[in-house]
């Protein structure tokens, strides 16, 4: 059956509100006797999540793993504004079980179909005197993870909520080792490194981007905490605990309109937090083929079948930078020739960014007077729509998100007419309760335009792109634009990314430098800019990375007459099954991913070495096997060709900061 999701409430502003604070709820019943703490286990029972009590009487849960405590008892709650936490009074009324299945399709992804199993428990609480008032907890387990919701139904003793924080704990039994992010502040563009950490060393005012990844010990399993379905609520980060306890805690952004609060919300006929997610797994590698945060999410509702994912060129990265024209810039001339490149790669788009209409071209700063349905004379817009549809090149433009949060339809409605096939939108560095209200907004109105959508400056994804398929990709990671300015984008960084931002969903790296060069040679320059990794890297990014629409970032004059062009053809940007085949966060990484009957492979690494492969993924039959490798200067690629089955290795020799892809082909 399709995933079941709890009614959603409205978010109008409300009053002040009676504080409160709801942590979650000690199992008991109504009688005086104690019942068994609940569990659920997985549907194969390797994953097993119980719940019970704190000494305080506050409700926890303990996640475990074939029999291995993956994560000790964890306070649960929610925390209103002006009042003392609620730990004991609560009674249980009621325990729904039930199983399900979360089948369904994806237009665009890493992979086009998923079936998981689940089993479920509703957990309904009540207070026996006083106001009554109710809380569910709803709790899945999968056999790749478990997730948590809070569900506040509706109820005359309380009407409206306003929300500091949750009391959501990950409690770690030892001092794991784990790799993130740490912001540190609210309102950023997500865009940073993801270090090393002991769990013991993150502190209460560290504020760590999702996912956060953990390993529970050599021989052990690994997981990433993540979040699903963010609607109503604002995004969580992670903190470390209060007590000084080893683990994590939840910590929600707080609203700018009403900053000592987080959710300001209508209960009206329920109101559901996002799922708190678990994924676990055998190894850091294997999370890569984790769909729990797809399923989670509602399903579409309409026809997307007009999104194409693919690959798209793009003006901005390179400078830009083409010696065909004459005044390289935001005009005619200079978007005819990447439209003209797109068309010789067989990219289905061209995106055209920042400066395209009248009054842009200042960044974050938006000046008075832009405005998206007015281009700048130096384009026609409908004759480049026009070109490019003769060309097979659809356009994608750049859009600054105050416009579209002020004006969404009448802008959104011009685009459309003009025959433009996406937007990219920029600058939010937001994910507080009402800019996540804006992006779902968006998504919406983007869908009923018939507009593909990349969001920039974003927070981290949650699986949306299954409610909105047409939500292809987005950014919330420290990509290829930093080689621009900085020393920050090296080998050790794009490899990390894949186990640690990437488990969250799509995002738009932007790949494609073709001016490769060692960290030695490397330098910073923002015209025609360099990449300190081999062309063998930037080629496996294509196929390490997820994201249905992929660019293809740097300048026409950097691929002329360049090897590896083939590659960048033909690869995808949306697959059907996905595959992690070896690898070590930070060191190296090779993934398999399929397109029809076709396989792709991509590695990368830090340091030079050569990695054998084991091709059992392929099934029966014999495939034809082309592969790029490094070659003795980081702009020289290996090219080799072969037969292979499945019985066979695929050994791959990655220089120093590099990489290697490989094509393999059924033979009819």
């Amino acid at each position: 059956m399709a995933t079941q999701h709890l009614s959603r409430a409205s978010l109008r502003p409300i009053g002040s509100a009676a504080a409160l604070l709801l942590a979650a709820l000690p199992l008991s019943s109504a009688g005086a006797r104690e019942p068994a703490p609940p569990a659920i286990a997985s549907p194969d029972g390797g994953v097993v999540l119980t719940l019970g009590t704190n000494a305080q009487g506050q409700p926890t849960y303990r996640v475990a793993r074939r029999g291995r405590t993956i994560l000790a008892p964890s306070l649960l709650g929610l925390e209103f504004e002006r009042y003392a936490k609620l730990s004991d009074g609560l009674r249980i009324t009621a325990v729904d079980r039930s199983t399900g299945t979360d089948r369904y399709t994806l237009p665009a992804g890493k992979v086009s179909s998923v079936a998981e199993r689940y089993n479920q428990i509703v957990v309904h609480f009540a207070e026996p005197a006083g106001q009554q008032r109710r809380l569910d907890l709803v709790v899945r387990a999968y056999d790749t993870g478990v997730a948590m919701r809070y569900a506040i139904p509706q109820q005359a003793s309380l009407p409206s909520v306003r929300l500091v924080n949750e009391l959501t704990q990950f409690a770690f039994p030892a001092d794991y080792g784990c790799t993130g992010l740490n912001l540190g502040s609210f309102g950023t563009s997500h865009e940073g490194e993801y270090d090393p950490v002991r769990a013991g060393m993150v502190r209460p005012h560290n504020l760590y981007e999702l996912p956060f990844v953990c390993r529970t010990g050599d021989d052990g399993p690994s997981f990433a905490i993540a979040e699903a379905a963010v609607e109503n609520w604002p995004a969580m980060y992670l903190t470390g605990t209060e007590t000084g306890a080893l683990g994590v805690a939840a910590k929600l952004t707080r609203r700018p309109d009403d900053p000592d609060i987080a959710v300001k919300a209508d209960v009206g006929s329920g109101l559901v937090s996002p799922w708190r997610v678990v994924m676990i797994a055998d190894e850091p590698g294997k999370l890569i083929e984790n769909t729990l945060l797809t399923s989670l999410n509602p399903t579409a509702r309409g026809d997307f079948s007009w999104v194409k994912p693919g690959k798209t060129a793009w003006d901005w990265w390179s400078g830009p930078v083409l010696s065909s024209v004459r005044s390289p810039g935001t005009n005619d001339e200079t978007e005819k020739a990447y439209i003209d490149f797109a068309a010789s790669l067989k990219l289905p788009y061209m995106m055209v960014d920042d400066n395209w209409y009248v009054a842009s071209g200042n960044g974050p700063f938006l000046n008075e007077g832009a405005d998206p349905t007015r281009p700048i004379p130096e384009l026609n817009l409908p004759e480049l729509v026009a070109y490019g549809r003769e060309r097979g090149v659809g356009l994608i433009v750049w859009v600054h998100w105050q416009l579209l949060d002020r004006d969404m339809d009448r802008i959104l409605a011009q685009i459309e007419r003009w025959g433009i096939k996406g937007i990219k939108v920029d600058f939010m560095n937001r994910d507080d309760q009402e800019m996540i209200g804006f992006y779902h907004r968006l998504a919406d109105a983007t869908a009923r335009h018939h507009l593909l959508l990349d969001l920039h400056g974003a927070t981290h994804p949650w699986g949306m792109t299954r409610t909105w398929p047409n939500f292809l990709t987005q950014e919330g990671v420290l990509g290829a634009e930093y080689n621009k300015w900085t020393r920050r984008i090296t080998a050790r960084h794009n490899v990390t990314l894949a186990y640690t931002r990437m488990l969250a969903g799509p995002l738009d790296y932007t790949p494609g430098g073709y001016r490769n060069r060692t960290p030695e040679t490397f330098r910073i320059q923002a015209v025609a800019p360099e990449v300190q990794t081999t062309r063998g890297q930037a080629l496996a990014m294509y196929v390490v990375y997820e994201s249905p629409l992929q660019s293809v970032a740097d300048s026409p004059d950097a691929y002329r007459d360049q090897p590896g062009l083939e590659f960048l053809s033909a690869v995808p940007a949306s697959w059907d099954e996905t595959r992690f085949l070896a690898g070590t966060l930070g060191s190296y990484v090779a993934v398999a991913r399929r397109k029809g009957r076709t396989w792709y492979v991509g590695a990368m690494t830090d340091a030079a070495r050569t990695v054998t492969l084991p091709l059992a993924f392929l099934g029966k039959g014999r495939f034809a096997l082309r592969s790029w490798q490094d070659g003795a200067a980081p702009t020289e690629l290996v090219d080799q060709r072969g037969t292979v089955t499945a019985a066979d290795p695929l050994t791959l020799t990655l220089a120093a900061s590099g990489g290697a892809v490989a094509i393999l082909e059924p033979i009819r």
